[in-house]
């Protein structure tokens, strides 16, 4: 079995998964389809005149423009609450004392001074809850789905129609400044524009400054017609503190100023906009739909009166997208083609000063024309797909004919009873909202047909990786049957599904296409699981999965189909691991491994049957799980709730140290994490040490001498700076910011450089000259010259080690004065090990830099929980989860004792020992699986096919249970993100995998190298 077909066979059964996995994703995550369509003020939305006082004034389009500037506040996640007053202190009840209440203080001023001039209303965010999804809301109307949160940080151009482009084809001067994001939603769209960066979370004035460099110079200008400011201070000082740290209350009190001084700076054919996107959790994070981020602020305030009446004692909740419509209209544009939001009526009242029935009739016209875009929108839509429900679709188009009817005659009498008008108002907008939840609920529909089909893919590939898993331990293993023939069948199967959609003049999915690719090379395999079957072989031989493993992985399974258990997993997970660590210690009581020696009278038939890696003592074991159990209550410490549960509080030290208030505190944090950092590096490095491989001059290893601690000082330098930049002096904090960028790039390179001088010399052996001329050693080979093939390198390794061993035993009774020798025996014995430790090390630094300070706790407690676990593993303990997937094959040979060791003879059998002196041996640890390479490769195809069986095996459950609870209440809160997660988990993992599997190949290769040098020189 050679290497290369190993990583073939688990890299076509990753693909496998792939393609389940895109299917069911095609069908589950739909994305609806964007029309390319536009409105025009040539083209009136529906039959009839435009309405009357429209007709030949400047700037009228479907109707004449109420003013002629605004200018748009965007304040990133401005919550709703946190344009709340700060409330009174009530008797009796402790005082509420939030630090971001109060500080828009400009707002309440101008709703108690002039009532009809403002207005504050709570804007409902429609899910998911990402800048970019909301500011595409924000422009076109249109409801962006679940699966398009994913380009949050990857923004295109937006295609939709929308009111960047309305106002362009208007000749409008629109200037923009704040987030870049507008730049990729809108390239060359404005007249000016000042672009920030705002991928930088921790950086919180940088953008917001920038803002007010152009703002009021821009204003005063008077060079534009539509000023857009995207301030994204608030949000970054979410991510970065919370909403409930001092600085948001600083930085609320500086969008106040903002406020005021472009309240003093308006004129009276100037409209203020301020907005919030979306809102933010108690942690200051977004993206989902809980209450707190989908609710947020929106402003509205004119010189001139713009309501008729006062404003409510509570905001109205309006969605966000309303506010699309009513500034299309209020500018006198086209209301985008796409857009399903309803004007905000009250908008159109036209001033305090106005009739009650002329302040209706304005608002029915604008209602109207807003009906008769979406009408013209749904029958568009409806034509070029099937989404829309067709019932609700005709019950929609009768009660707009209706109303569009009721508002024709109310032309025809412009004085007619008040009754009549508001009876048409309530028809239009019962029918606007009407159209808007049937979109909601069409774009929601799901594809039966692909999430069966991916579904049925991935249980198929499930079958494929246990019964593989079994008949790769066959030396007669059909590998290229199994990878030469899905390969003709895949080609096969793709080929005819494009001659059919070309022969159909279909277009061609890429998701589909897959799918066809992947069934047709699991056809073959079918068939031969078939024939077994046919050949009524026994079931346990084909299903080789053991009564226990069975039992937990079902219990697993079934835990996905359970919203509670899905939103508690990280709590119940390490009460189930306490419960086996209980399960170890009646295992090994029952056993007697917990009882003296002197005790046990009756051997074990147990003891005398196990085969392979000798097992250690029962209390060993049970040290090793309380230190297991004690590393995971440690864990547990480092939690984040989930929104799902109100009840629950995250762990304050997930935030990062710059948000803590207090010096000495920080202090204390700031050594505890650093000593983190140093810990794992010293645990690892005494380990490298133990096992002999930091004695070698080679480059990897100079690089995890030196180069490691080089990347923890640049690791804790940075931590030292980004946790007291905001208290940096003025004058040093542009050194502060530069050291702050560049230091991490350090790292990362220090990191890379790393893993290509391992990939490059993966071995590192040691190869010292004795004193004296060694004896002669003769290597019996059946070829002359150099190994020509792996069957004579296989044939001359084992007594190639064997040599250097006796090598060793003979230079330390010669030179005992010298102190002991190290050999590459021993750095062989743990050569593979060695390579996978480092490269885990290595990769550590840059996920360390992507989190918070205090996260490096956690890392330490991850690497200790591994190396536990694999000792229990390795100490005969039938532990069932995949850790560390090419470890968990090489753990159990590295955990052989090092150096020389004597076996335990009993008493009086000491002149037998001096007599068998050959039974004092070394072990070969890791290099007895050059003994029988074939079984080697195998034993690594085995388990890669047994993790991606595990791995599969979760995201088959997930994929069921989000088909079968589809309509559950929780599916989009719940089950959803559940498969979103376990299906990139299970794609980072594969990737792993197969890279992880690719070093031991690697390093396997180097050490052949290796020893073909070595029988080079013993020849000659």
């Amino acid at each position: 079995m050679q290497k290369v077909s190993v990583l073939l066979f688990l890299a076509w059964v990753c693909f496998l998964f792939y393609a389940g996995i895109a299917l069911f994703t095609s069908g589950f995550l739909l994305t609806r389809l964007e029309l390319t369509n536009y409105s025009s003020c040539q083209e009136p939305p529906g039959p009839g005149f435009l309405p009357w006082g429209s007709q030949g004034k400047p700037g009228a389009c479907w109707m004449a423009s109420r003013f002629s500037r605004v200018v748009l506040v965007l304040i990133d996640a401005l919550r709703f609450d946190f344009a709340q007053p700060q409330q009174s202190h009530v008797p009796g009840e402790p005082p509420v004392s939030l630090p971001f209440l109060g500080k828009l203080g400009s707002l309440q001023k101008l709703l108690e001074i002039q009532p009809h001039h403002t207005r504050l209303y709570r804007s409902q965010v429609d899910p998911p809850t990402t800048t970019m999804q909301r500011l595409k809301a924000l422009t076109t109307g249109s409801l962006p789905t679940f699966i398009d949160a994913g380009s949050n940080f990857a923004s295109y151009a937006i295609l939709e129609d929308n009111l960047i482009k309305q106002l362009n084809n208007a000749g409008r001067r629109v200037v923009f400044m704040g987030d870049d994001t507008w730049k990729d939603l809108f390239p060359g769209a404005f007249s000016k524009a000042f672009f920030f960066s705002s991928f930088n979370v921790k950086d919180l004035h940088t953008v917001d400054n920038g803002i007010l460099e152009h703002l009021y110079p821009t204003m005063d200008s008077g060079e534009w017609d539509v000023l857009i400011a995207h301030f994204l201070g608030v949000d970054h000082c979410g991510h970065k503190h919370g909403p409930h740290h001092p600085e948001m209350a600083k930085k609320l009190s500086q969008m106040d100023q903002v406020i005021q001084g472009l309240v003093e700076r308006l004129e009276n054919d100037t409209l203020l906009v301020v907005a919030g996107d979306h809102g933010m959790t108690m942690n200051g994070d977004h993206g989902g739909d809980s209450e707190l981020e989908v609710s947020a602020a929106l402003f509205l305030y004119s010189p001139t009166a713009l309501f008729s009446g006062a404003p409510p004692e509570e905001p109205e909740v309006i969605p966000q997208v309303s506010l699309v419509p009513t500034l299309a209209l209020l500018l006198g544009l086209p209301i985008p083609f796409g857009n399903i939001g309803e004007v905000m009526a009250e908008v159109f009242s036209g001033g305090k000063d106005s009739r009650p029935d002329s302040s209706a009739l304005a608002q029915a016209l604008a209602l109207h024309l807003n009906a008769q875009q979406v009408s013209r929108f749904l029958h568009a839509y409806s034509a070029a797909t099937q989404d829309l429900q067709v019932k609700e679709l005709h019950r929609l188009q009768n009660l707009f004919s209706k109303a569009s009817a009721d508002y024709q005659r109310l032309l025809q009498s412009p004085h007619a009873a008040e009754a009549t008008l508001q009876t048409v108002i309530t028809e239009l907008q019962q029918f606007l909202r009407g159209a808007r939840a049937i979109c909601i609920e069409s774009w929601a529909r799901f594809s039966l047909v692909r999430m069966a089909g991916g579904a049925a893919l991935l249980a198929a590939t499930c079958f494929l990786c246990l019964l593989a898993s079994q008949w790769a331990t066959s030396p007669a293993f059909p590998f290229r049957p199994l990878l030469l023939v899905p390969v003709a069948w895949a080609l096969a199967g793709a080929t005819l599904y494009a001659g059919l959609l070309t022969t159909t003049r279909l277009k061609l999915d890429l998701v589909v296409l897959g799918a066809v690719a992947a069934a047709g090379s699991l056809l073959p395999f079918l068939w031969k699981a078939w024939g077994s079957w046919r050949s009524k072989k026994p079931l346990a031989t084909l299903l080789p999965i053991p009564g226990p493993v069975l039992l937990l992985l079902l219990i697993r399974v079934a835990t996905f189909f359970s919203d509670s258990f899905v939103v508690a997993e990280a709590r119940a997970t390490p009460f189930l691991l306490g419960s086996l660590i209980l399960l170890l210690v009646v295992q090994l009581h029952w056993e007697g491994q917990l009882l003296a020696p002197k005790l046990l009278t009756i051997p074990r038939l147990a003891s005398s049957t196990l085969t392979g890696p000798p097992r250690h003592s029962g209390a060993y074991a049970l040290r090793l799980g309380i230190g297991l159990l004690l590393c995971t209550r440690l864990a547990a410490l480092f939690h984040r709730c989930p929104e799902e549960t109100p009840a629950c509080h995250s762990s304050p030290w997930l935030s990062p140290l710059a948000s803590m208030v207090g010096g000495p505190a920080k202090n204390l944090w700031y050594g505890a994490s650093v000593g983190a950092l140093v810990a794992l590096l010293v645990v690892v490095r005494l380990w490298l040490r133990h096992y002999g491989n930091l004695k070698s001059p080679e480059p990897p290893v100079l690089f995890v001498r030196w180069g490691l601690p080089l990347m923890a000082l640049g690791t804790a330098a940075y931590w030292a700076l980004v946790s007291g930049a905001d208290e940096a002096p003025p004058r040093l904090r542009a050194l502060v910011a530069g050291a702050s960028v560049v230091l991490p790039r350090a790292v990362v390179g220090l990191a890379a450089a790393g893993l290509m001088l391992l990939l490059w010399k993966p071995v590192t052996v040691l190869v010292e000259a004795g004193t004296g001329t060694p004896r002669a050693r003769t290597v019996l080979t059946p070829f002359s010259g150099p190994p020509t093939s792996q069957a004579d390198l296989d044939y001359v390794v084992p007594q190639i080690y064997r040599h250097m061993q006796e090598e060793f035993r003979g230079r330390l009774e010669r030179t005992k004065s010298q102190g002991p020798l190290t050999v590459a025996a021993c750095q062989l014995g743990s050569v593979y090990s060695a390579a996978m430790v480092t490269v885990l090390t290595l990769l550590a630094f840059p996920l360390l830099l992507l989190h918070a300070e205090r996260i490096s706790l956690v890392f330490l407690l991850l690497f200790l929980q591994s190396f536990l676990l694999l000792h229990l593993l390795a100490a005969g303990i039938p532990i069932t989860t995949p850790v560390g997937c090419p470890l968990l094959l090489l753990w159990p040979f590295l955990c052989e004792s090092h150096g020389p060791r004597k076996r335990q003879q009993p008493p009086g059998s000491e002149a037998e020992a001096r007599v068998r002196p050959e039974e004092e041996e070394e072990p070969l640890m890791e290099m007895r699986l050059r003994d029988a390479p074939h079984h080697f490769n195998a034993a690594l195809l085995q388990l890669g096919l047994k993790y991606l069986f595990v791995l599969g095996v979760q995201i088959l459950a997930c994929a069921l249970a989000a088909s079968i609870l589809r309509r559950h209440l929780m599916v989009w809160k719940v089950f959803a993100p559940k498969f979103i997660f376990e299906a990139i988990g299970f794609i980072v993992s594969s990737a792993g995998l197969l890279l992880g599997i690719a070093l031991v190949m690697r390093v396997d290769g180097a050490v052949s190298s290796w020893f073909k040098k070595l029988v080079l020189a013993q020849q000659r």
